[in-house]
């Protein structure tokens, strides 16, 4: 058994492992990597054979602190293991902290794929001095703690039966208005998309990335068959829009977009519907809508809407294990948890005038 870096010309055999591995996921594709090495991480995907087959693997993305000259590291949805194979689970973790060590790495962050009730995930990365890290309700960790996700292994006509009845109606409902959703979008939709999700932030109030960065997902995800533009369309106008990401079996619905035009005829639900559609004819078994509150919300709370609309496809309601950190260096790690969240909350403040 053996742990080693990869190259370029690995590409294919770690997109391989990711996208057969029960718990492998997009946010480990090598393609990723790729485009989050242009907002300043630096990946790093490692690998782990027994016999030439693949048992292990981990993207890790690297980010210089400033000021400091040290580095973080960072698996998104990683690293992709199984604790019943602690050997192969354990070489990819030794070859994780060599590289933090000619790195110069604090401490290396997880955030796997995995349900909160799995014991035996927990008792392994604390037996592997991995720290847990409780971030509250679920928003303030990198990734959402808590997402609905629907089985759509079933025949379409029995997964949309379940659908919550006021959802089949809406659905049913944009159909006779007339909404059509363009599921074959070029890159010249991409603005588009933009402009419509850019009125969603102002309208909602939350911040979103720049329109380069969905140009350099774009660019890495979409000719790799991971990524996919969905536009509604209403009486000629885009009035929604949706990004998926895809993996092997699975299929995320990242960002979503509408206009406050038209809202009437219910664009939103047709297109998730359609996701869902494409998702199953692509071989997905599981269609994850991302990001929920961990406990039940009533309507006074900002996020009710949200919560009401994902519910009503019937997705179960999934808390992940949460994020942990194996620490390297742990001086500079406690300095790190007392200056980040200041420079988090300056970042947030420049953002929030600039975009006025």
């Amino acid at each position: 058994m053996q742990a080693y870096e990869l190259t370029i010309q690995d590409k294919e055999k770690f997109n391989r492992f990711m996208s057969t591995h029960p718990k492998g996921h997009v946010l480990q594709s090598w393609e990723w990597g790729d485009v989050k090495a242009k907002t300043g991480w630096q990946p790093h995907r490692l690998l782990v054979e027994d016999q030439g087959q693949a048992v292990a693997a981990a993207s890790i993305l690297k980010r210089r602190i400033p000021g400091l000259g040290k580095h973080i590291f960072y698996a998104p949805r990683g690293p992709v293991i199984d604790p019943a194979q602690p050997a192969a689970a354990d070489h990819l973790l030794k070859a994780i902290e060599d590289l933090a060590k000619r790195e110069d790495a604090i401490f290396l962050k997880i955030d796997p794929d995995i349900p909160d009730e799995n014991e035996a995930w927990k008792k392994f990365l604390q037996s592997r001095h991995f720290r847990s890290l409780d971030k509250g309700e679920g928003f303030e960790g990198v990734q959402p703690r808590y997402v609905f996700r629907l089985d759509i292994s079933d025949d379409l006509d029995k997964i949309f039966a379940r659908f919550h009845s006021k959802t089949r109606y809406n659905i049913r409902l944009s159909e006779r208005k007339g909404v059509t959703i363009e599921e074959n979008c070029g890159r010249d939709m991409l603005p588009i998309f933009y402009d419509v999700l850019k009125v969603t932030a102002t309208r909602d109030k939350f911040l979103i990335r720049s329109y380069e960065y969905f140009e350099q997902i774009w660019d890495s995800l979409v000719p790799a068959g991971q990524a996919k533009l969905f536009i509604a369309r209403y009486e000629g106008k885009v009035i929604a829009g949706t990004l998926a990401f895809i993996m092997g079996d699975k299929a995320w619905y990242i960002y979503g977009a509408s206009s406050n035009e038209h809202r009437n005829v219910m664009p939103n639900y047709l297109i998730q519907w359609k996701m869902i559609c494409w998702a199953k004819s692509q071989g997905c078994t599981l269609y994850d809508f991302r990001g929920v509150p961990g406990h039940e919300v009533d309507e006074s709370h900002h996020l009710y809407g949200l919560v009401r609309f994902k519910k009503g496809f019937s997705g179960d309601h999934v808390g992940f294990i949460g994020e942990y950190d194996r620490v390297y260096q742990p001086f500079f790690y406690h300095f790190w948890n007392f200056a980040e969240p200041l420079y988090q909350n300056t970042i947030r403040k420049i953002l929030s005038i600039v975009r006025r």
